[in-house]
């Protein structure tokens, strides 16, 4: 390490770049509100090896240097994958493409990817091995991509990492009241509320994984923020061993720009796929290796949901309060509600989360979002606030009926790849939390007993999520026969068979064929934003902190670009503009004055909803390069 140490200081302009940094940086707080980033310590940090060194100078280079930087920062991970260090090993299988090699390569700085992380160093210590993990992160920092509620609930951290609050974790609201409305257009009608949230706390869930990024690296665990995994890797027996990141530098037109990088293959003797819901990569290996078929699970179903998070004044704000509702926007064969949870510091979140299996195709969930502010009971919380942030992401509903087997030649899905969000709860990093911690167990004893990753499957069904899952199954399901009948389904599992009906409901049709024929319809009449309480597309992307590099191919793909202007215009009235809360998608005016879709991907805030709501499957989501997409930071 002194070798590589020495070598950085020898550039008199990364130390030079280096001190200006510092003092950039120095006002930065290092507590857990601050965002995961390097320091002006860069130097002084210990790691398990070398790579933590290199990874935080490419940060340096790319956020602060010329393309020169970056490409110097490439070379020295070529100088040092051939020096080695412990059991991380660097090679090259092609001449223009670096090749590192771990034991356990994870693909998601979330809270599944980081709990496997953890939980396998903790592993690690306790029997004195020394085995390699390292985390890749398509996000420009941990927790960049992070949104959720969040009331959370501590059980899987509490095994985890115990002391989490002697050793600061940003969970400080602990829930004190728990409300439940049926909302009609003007009244809120108060309903028993089928929620226990004690014990539970209002967090921001962004902020908590960049702590959990923190403690991760504490046990030697690398992660790579701002590399995008875009590709599986096999071997020659169709056996996963790692993944490869995309290249960097290319142009719209395909074409090599000066600052040209080949992607990185980053293999592991085990992968853990830990994406987030609508994983592009864990998606293709469920197709692959026929993972539903395998379990015997239906397709999994869907929900958007869209968020903000406000100031407020003092006096209406009381910490600990959640407030959920039913009913007002949405119509009654629309499933879903809102939620406005009061955090910390006199900051609210306020959000509405819609079923992605909508019949109708005019309807747009950004836009009920926006109505919903303006209902008479929940405007009074927000008069005279301020937004701070905005963001939407797609989440699972299918539960226990749609987990596919999680276990592939080489690896496993974890977290909300597979799905494990408990519906009647609206939780589920509890849950992803686990799955990683099981996976985790699963692999030291797969690398060091010689043991298969089917123990991963086998513990999963033994443990208390699946238990969890089974109570909840028909919840979700229950509501495809409507509001109503939804609501007195879900009240007998709830209150009377607690989850033991002998009858497991199944699933209606996949979400994107839900979508009803444009004629059965009528357009809705939105309200103008009135810029107080709602807000037009543009002005919400600002505060979502969203960015891509305009110039790259696009990563939002037609598999037939015939079919938008052919059957999804006139059929559908072009339901992509409305799907997307990032106004993405829209049809203009070609040069016959024809209108023609347009793909603004650099609008995209990879929440996944056309991957799944397309008419015809005719959207391939798949990765940017490596740090664009959204800038959460208390999502």
């Amino acid at each position: 390490m002194p070798q590589f140490r020495s070598f950085l200081f020898k550039s008199s302009r990364f130390h030079s770049r280096s001190s200006s940094i510092s003092s950039a940086t120095s006002s930065v707080s290092r507590s857990h509100f601050a965002p995961f980033s390097p320091h002006s310590d860069l130097l002084d940090r210990p790691a398990s090896n070398g790579f933590s060194y290199l990874r935080r100078l490419l940060q340096y280079s790319s956020a602060f240097g010329s393309d020169n930087d970056l490409r110097r920062g490439l070379s020295i991970r070529k100088s040092l994958s051939k020096m080695g260090s412990g059991n991380v090993r660097g090679f090259c299988t092609e001449p223009d493409r670096e090749s590192i090699e771990y034991d356990v390569v994870i693909v998601g700085a979330g809270p599944a990817g980081l709990s496997a992380a953890i939980r396998f160093k903790q592993m690690c210590r306790e029997k004195d091995v020394d085995l390699s993990v390292c985390v890749v992160e398509k996000g420009a920092e941990v927790g960049a991509h992070i949104l959720s509620g969040n009331v959370f609930e501590p059980r899987a951290l509490n095994e985890l990492l115990p002391r989490w609050k002697q050793e600061e974790a940003p969970i400080s609201t602990p829930v004190t009241s728990d409300q439940f409305w049926f909302l009609t257009k003007d009244r809120a009608l108060s309903l028993p509320c089928p929620f226990s949230n004690q014990g539970n706390y209002v967090i921001s869930l962004s902020q908590l994984v960049r702590w959990m990024g923190v403690k991760a690296e504490e046990l030697g665990v690398e992660i790579y923020p701002g590399f995008a995994a875009s590709e599986i890797l096999f071997d020659a027996n169709n056996k996963v061993i790692g993944i490869g990141t995309n290249d960097m530098g290319i142009s719209k037109d395909g074409s090599k720009k000066e600052n040209f990088q080949r992607g990185v293959e980053i293999k592991g003797r085990i992968t853990l796929l830990a994406e987030g819901c609508r994983g592009s990569l864990s998606e293709k290996i469920i197709k692959k290796f026929s993972l539903r078929e395998k379990s015997r699970a239906q397709h999994q179903t869907y929900a958007l949901g869209i968020k903000e998070v406000w100031e407020i004044d003092a006096e209406k704000h009381q910490p600990g309060v959640v407030l959920h509702t039913l009913g007002w926007p949405l119509d009654h064969k629309t499933y879903g509600g809102s939620f406005l949870y009061h955090m910390n510091d006199r900051q609210i979140s306020i959000g509405l989360v819609v079923a992605l299996n909508y019949q109708n195709p005019y309807m747009n969930p950004y836009e009920e979002f926006q109505k919903l502010k303006h209902h008479p009971a929940i405007k009074t919380f927000l008069e005279g606030g301020t937004v701070i942030q905005y963001g939407a992401r797609t989440l699972n509903e299918g539960g226990l009926q749609s987990i596919p087997y999680p276990v592939f030649p080489g690896g496993a899905i974890i977290g909300c790849s597979a799905g494990f969000l408990n519906v009647p709860k609206i939780k589920g990093t509890h849950t992803a939390m686990k799955s990683g911690m099981l996976a985790a167990e699963a692999i030291f004893s797969v690398l060091n007993e010689g043991l298969e990753m089917d123990e991963y499957w086998d513990a999963l069904r033994k443990s208390w999520v699946w238990e969890e899952l089974l109570r909840a199954r028909n919840y979700r399901p229950a509501f495809d026969y409507g509001l109503i009948p939804g609501l007195a389904i879900s009240a007998l599992e709830h209150y009377i068979l607690k989850g033991r009906h002998p009858i497991t409901l199944k699933h209606g049709e996949p979400d994107h064929e839900a979508t009803h024929v444009a004629k059965l319809y009528s357009p809705i009449p939105y309200p103008k934003p009135d810029g107080v309480f709602s807000f037009d597309v543009p002005t919400s992307l600002h505060r979502s902190n969203t960015n891509h590099e305009h110039d790259q191919p696009p990563h939002l793909r037609l598999r037939d670009p015939k079919i938008p202007e052919l059957i999804n215009l006139p059929v559908y009235a072009g339901p992509e503009s409305r799907y997307c809360p990032a106004r993405v998608y829209e049809y203009v005016p070609d040069e016959q004055n024809q209108p023609k879709l347009q793909i603004n991907a650099q609008n995209c805030l990879h929440c996944k909803a056309c991957d799944i709501k397309d008419p015809k499957q005719n959207v391939e989501w798949t990765v940017p390069e490596g740090g664009g997409g959204p800038g959460y930071s208390i999502m």
